[in-house]
C-alpha cells in the first residue's frame, strides 16, 4: 500500500466535496476546483474524509494512488488557505511593475518583457523587486512563478536575475588575471 495514497484527506468544515463519477469538486471560502481523477483510481467521502483506493496492486495503480491523493489535499488546502509563491528580482536596473492583468518586467535586456496573469491567479508587486504569486490552484501559482522567473535565471557569476525568495544561488570565480 502507498503511505502517502492510504492516508485519508481531512475534510474541514467550510469545504463541501463532490465526487460525480471520476470528477472531484471541491468548494471553499476562496473559490472552486475541479480534478479528474485516473479511471483506475475511486474515492469516497465518509466521516468527513475522503479516502482514494486503487482497483489492484500493479505498478501504475500503486503509482497512480499516492498522486490522486496529493492532488485532492492540494485542492483542499488550495479552497481553504490558497498558495504562494515569491519571487525576488537581483540586478541592477531590473524591475517589474504591474499594468492592469500585465506583468511588465525590465530586465536589462533591449524591450520590456511583458507577461499576461492568467485568470485565478492574483500577482502583488509590493516593491520593483519583489513579486508575490497567490492562487487557489498550486499547480498554476507554480507554473506562472517558473514561466516568470525563466525570463531571467540567475546566473551564477554576479547573482543576477530572477529568483525564488530564499533560493540560494551558488556563486563562481570569474576570470583571474595572472
Amino acid at each position: 500500500m502507498s503511505r502517502i495514497g492510504k492516508k485519508p484527506v481531512d475534510i474541514p468544515s467550510n469545504v463541501k466535496v463532490n465526487l460525480d463519477g471520476k470528477i472531484v469538486r471541491v468548494e471553499g471560502p476562496k473559490g472552486k476546483l475541479e480534478e479528474r481523477m485516473h479511471q483506475r483510481m475511486s474515492a469516497e467521502v465518509k466521516d468527513n474524509q475522503l479516502i482514494v483506493s486503487r482497483l489492484s496492486d500493479n505498478k501504475l495503480d500503486k503509482s497512480l494512488h499516492g498522486l490522486t491523493r496529493s492532488l485532492i489535499q492540494n485542492m483542499v488546502i488550495g479552497v481553504t488557505e490558497g498558495y504562494k509563491k515569491e519571487l525576488e528580482i537581483h540586478g541592477v536596473g531590473m524591475r517589474a511593475q504591474l499594468q492592469g492583468k500585465k506583468i511588465v518586467l525590465q530586465l536589462g535586456f533591449s524591450h520590456p518583457v511583458n507577461y499576461d496573469i492568467p485568470e485565478g491567479i492574483s500577482v502583488v508587486i509590493a516593491k520593483p523587486t519583489q513579486i508575490e504569486i497567490t492562487g487557489i490552484d498550486k499547480q498554476s501559482v507554480g507554473e506562472v512563478a517558473a514561466e516568470i522567473r525563466h525570463f531571467y535565471k540567475p546566473e551564477p557569476y554576479k547573482g543576477k536575475g530572477i529568483r525564488y525568495k530564499g533560493e540560494y544561488v551558488r556563486r563562481k570565480a570569474g576570470k583571474t588575471v595572472v
